[in-house]
């Protein structure tokens, strides 16, 4: 592609493929946690729209169900690179890297997190949600959790032995 003459220069030799996958990965990642702290948000408004505003809970459902459809696009992406970091790189190989084991339990208590969110949503659109505003804003802040847990495992990444 003409326009795109740049890209050698900017992406170089394929020889640090370790960094762009490692950039992609938080990139979806973070993407990723963005949809989940924002889904529950909704959920808050959802339970608060009074039982006469259709209108008003429609496009709420509307905005939940694309979100959901979107978060669940980027997790797939973000588990991929960030298997292939561990699996094909060797991320976290070794002696000692108990992070790796407790960022993986994270990554599968997320996943959790991201499909109960979808089984909320279904919840709400089948009209049978009995939890209550405040309830959906402390829910909200397990994502934040999970995300911040994570990301200091990545970086501090603490050995044992």
């Amino acid at each position: 592609m003409p326009g795109l003459f740049f890209l050698p220069a900017i992406i170089g030799p394929m020889d640090n493929a370790y960094l762009w996958v490692k950039a992609l990965h938080i990139v979806f990642v973070a993407s990723w946690f963005a949809g989940l702290f924002y889904l529950p948000r909704i959920y808050v408004n959802l339970a608060t729209v009074p039982s006469d505003s259709h209108a008003e809970r429609e496009r709420l459902l509307i905005m939940a169900r694309k979100l959901y459809r979107f978060g669940s696009l980027l997790m797939v992406p973000a588990l991929v690179l960030g298997l292939v970091l561990w699996l094909y790189f060797g991320v976290g190989k070794g002696p000692g890297q108990i992070w790796l084991h407790i960022k993986l339990t994270l990554v599968v208590a997320a996943i959790g997190y991201h499909h109960y969110c979808g089984r909320l949503l279904r919840t709400f659109e089948s009209l049978s949600n009995r939890r209550s505003h405040r309830w959906y804003r402390v829910f909200n802040e397990v994502a934040v959790l999970l995300f911040a847990a994570t990301v200091i495992l990545v970086v501090v990444k603490p050995t044992v032995g």
